[in-house]
């Protein structure tokens, strides 16, 4: 059994060659998982927000645009390259009926991490987001197998 890592909500860690990234709790929030084949390198955010514009920014992995800038600089410091990474993400559901401003914050959080890859060239190869059930997103950084548990349903493997 690989070394558990656990990230957090608005949390970041980054691996290589073995331990298997975990995070919980991804109900409106995203989970991004990046996976660099050649060096078997993998990186987990989760990530809260949409973004942190016309915000005091306290935390950069709580938001899309922020914390994925981030986990692009960290996983580049451990020798990953973005041509070769491997994007899988999962969360973004509507966990709550809610009206007004905020809206459906889970497909807001959505839409800013798909923009957000494209706009780094980055293709979002698998997916397991929107519905209203939170999940558990692990990443074997091994093998780079992403799996999906939710309650009261069957594993994903993405």
């Amino acid at each position: 059994m690989d070394k558990e890592i656990k990230v957090g909500i608005a949390d970041l860690k980054v691996a290589r060659r073995q331990g298997l990234l975990i995070t919980y709790a991804l109900g409106s929030c995203i989970g991004v998982a990046l996976y660099d084949p050649v060096i078997k390198l993998g990186g987990l955010l989760h990530i809260m927000l949409p973004s942190a514009e016309n915000i005091a920014v306290d935390n950069t992995y709580k938001f899309a645009d922020t914390g994925i800038q981030e986990m692009l600089r960290k996983m580049q410091i451990f020798g990953g390259m973005k041509s070769r990474y491997i994007c899988k993400i999962a969360g973004g559901a509507k966990m709550f009926e809610m009206q007004g401003s905020l809206g459906n914050i889970g497909q807001r959080n959505i839409e800013s991490v798909q923009n957000t890859m494209r706009r780094e060239g980055i293709r979002i190869v698998r997916q397991d987001v929107g519905a209203n059930y939170a999940r558990t997103m692990s990443v074997e950084v091994e093998t780079g197998i992403v799996k999906i548990r939710s309650y009261g349903r069957p594993e994903i493997v993405l």
